[in-house]
């Protein structure tokens, strides 16, 4: 599990390894803990200080490599221009995962709490590090689903050790029905795409069947396996990280008894609703596609507005908040030369491996939708920050001549389609919400008219 640095693109609150000023810098001391959950609080501290020296102290060989001091300060910046000052942390719990110890810290900040997830390898050093938004989920379902109309089945996509875990919900009654898998977007994700108090993949789940659909939502390979992604970090493209297991999910559906093979359909969400056209290429015999919150944009160009939209919440800019602008936008810049290479950046670029950058670079997801001979739904929350109505514009463009394509924006829904009142903001995520009705009824509609 080495160089275990979450991929930054497009994920719920999207964090980017940019340089700039750290918060204050102490003279180093040496940390004395033993204990893991002590160990884990105090190297995040010390992250925070921008005490590097001590940082490097913990880091395994891989870690030091991939999070050397300029990429230290821009984590640790980054997460107070989208979540504000830092306040200290809250619950510490710890698991145990592929032979790996795991911390998991939640790190409160003026807007926001984020769970940081801490990997220790045998000798006690860092091997790993994500942050996330702080999981608290309401266990209540929304009002639409009924859970006597419905059961579930734990399944996996594949076999053996890079098996996936996922979750079938089966209606009640007499199939066989139609069938959706469930895509989620970037970073790793698990079956529900949890952000924060919010559960999006399990309300939509449950919502399509408590009306007669089977649904299949299973956690992401970058959750389950990220050792084996880590593995092929050089190589790396949303083909290993997404397509192969959505193509394979949806091979399962076709095998259910209770499913009928001629309409099974992938329901992709933000990088999941991106990389459509890539799916649909890797598996003819899927029935339509349903596109949420997709972006049509680089991913490069979406972090950048992002970054730009959350520094400038408060009204105004600071000097440090334009710092982390200024050097996303060189790193943005870097991805687009001509001759980026793997040589010139062997760390990558904003998370990624050049490798990423470069499959994507000449994909456009509008313009390939438009040679997909399937039908598409295409939703958009007009609330959305993190990809906007510039991006359903841009499918809608793209895809206006075709009769089996329909376009669907609902006003006042943010990223995750939920519900809210005025600029949509990360904190709002850490309150508890269900995807709309609307949403999931005008799903379910689309899905049994095919």
């Amino acid at each position: 599990m080495k160089r275990l640095l979450c991929f930054l693109m497009l994920s719920m609150l999207a964090f980017a390894l940019t340089a700039c000023r750290p918060a204050t810098v102490p003279s180093p001391v040496a940390i004395p803990a033993t204990d893991l959950s002590t160990l884990a609080s105090e190297f995040l501290q010390a992250l925070a200080d921008g005490r590097h020296t001590e940082v490097d102290l913990l880091l395994d060989p891989a870690m030091k490599q991939a999070l050397p001091h300029s990429k230290q300060q821009g984590l640790w910046q980054t997460l107070l221009v989208q979540s504000g000052q830092f306040q200290g942390f809250g619950p510490i719990r710890t698991a145990r995962e592929a032979g790996y110890d795991i911390v998991y810290v939640t790190c409160v900040f003026e807007n926001a709490s984020l769970d940081a997830k801490v990997v220790f390898d045998n000798e006690k050093r860092v091997s790993g590090l994500w942050f996330s938004p702080h999981q608290t989920s309401s266990e209540t379902p929304a009002a639409y689903v009924q859970s006597d109309l419905f059961s579930e089945r734990e399944t996996n996509i594949g076999s053996g050790s890079t098996a996936l875990p996922g979750t079938l919900s089966i209606p009640t009654g007499q199939g066989p029905f139609p069938a959706v898998v469930l895509v989620h977007g970037s970073g790793p994700n698990d079956r529900d795409e949890t952000v924060a108090a919010n559960k999006p993949f399990r309300d939509i789940a449950w919502g399509l069947a408590s009306q007669g659909i089977i649904v299949l939502r299973y956690d992401k390979r970058t959750l389950t396996h990220p050792e084996a992604l880590a593995a092929i970090s050089l190589t790396l493209t949303v083909k290993e990280e997404v397509v192969d297991d959505a193509v394979a999910a949806s091979a399962v559906l076709r095998e259910q008894d209770s499913v009928d093979p001629r309409r099974v359909f992938v329901l992709g969400h933000s990088l999941g609703g991106t990389l459509i056209p890539r799916i649909a290429l890797a598996d003819p015999l899927v029935a339509g596609f349903i596109i949420m919150a997709g972006a049509a944009r680089p991913l490069e160009d979406l972090m950048l507005a992002q970054s730009q939209y959350l520094a400038e919440l408060d009204g105004s800019i600071s000097v440090y908040e334009q710092l982390t602008l200024d050097d996303l936008k060189r790193q943005v810049d870097q991805i687009k030369k001509p001759n980026l290479s793997s040589a010139a950046h062997p760390q990558g670029i904003l998370g990624a491996p050049v490798s990423y950058w470069l499959d994507l670079r000449d994909y456009h997801p509008a313009q390939a939708a438009a040679g997909i001979d399937r039908p598409m739904l295409i939703l958009q929350g007009d609330r959305d920050y993190q990809v906007g109505i510039e991006d359903f514009n841009a499918w809608e463009q793209a895809l206006a001549s075709r009769p089996d394509v329909q376009f669907k924006l609902y006003t006042g829904l943010n990223h995750l389609f939920i519900a809210g009142e005025g600029p949509s903001t990360p904190s709002e995520y850490q309150t508890p919400g269900h995807v709309a009705q609307q949403v999931v009824q005008d799903i379910a509609n689309w899905v049994r008219q095919h």
